[in-house]
């Protein structure tokens, strides 16, 4: 029996309305909703997944940042980078409030509102990134300048290596 095709997220009628490319990758999500968990059950390489983070600036408000599935943010760079004097995450409780989007279905495409995005400059060093694609168990396979044109990101240094 074939797999059924992945029903089309916001985030991937976003992608289409844009004219972008981009190949839909469904897996059964784990209990830890991580990109490193998605990496490891999809034997895709965990430098090639990218998490979507949203944060709160203290100067800018809101914003995300995608980054490597096994890096940890650099709060401190992101900052600069954004014009804040620090960032903080988001509680789980408001994500879904300002993205529309569940703990481990979090796009930067197709969200309640455009924030600011930042991604982590490793994207650029690869032909393809995989990204959530707007649900648990989804994910877009895509140029990273694609995804740069879509949600025209900021690429920066932002994960502590």
């Amino acid at each position: 029996m074939g797999q059924k095709t992945p029903k089309k997220t916001l985030a991937a009628r976003r992608l289409d309305s844009l004219g972008l490319a981009y190949e839909l990758i469904s897996y059964e999500p784990g209990p830890l909703l991580s990109a490193v968990e998605a990496a490891d059950l999809l034997s895709l390489p965990r430098e090639m997944v990218f998490k979507t983070l949203l944060l709160r600036g203290d100067r800018q408000g809101l914003l995300e940042a995608c980054l490597p599935a096994e890096l940890e943010l650099d709060l401190k760079t992101l900052a600069q980078t954004s014009d804040n004097k620090k960032v903080s995450m988001t509680t789980v409780k408001e994500l879904t409030k300002l993205t529309g989007y569940l703990r481990g279905g979090c796009s930067p495409l197709g969200g309640l509102r455009d924030y600011p995005v930042f991604l982590d400059e490793s994207a650029v060093k690869l032909e393809k990134i995989a990204i959530n694609a707007g649900a648990r168990g989804l994910l877009f396979l895509m140029d990273p300048q694609d995804l740069i044109l879509a949600t025209q990101a900021t690429v920066a240094s932002i994960a502590q290596r």
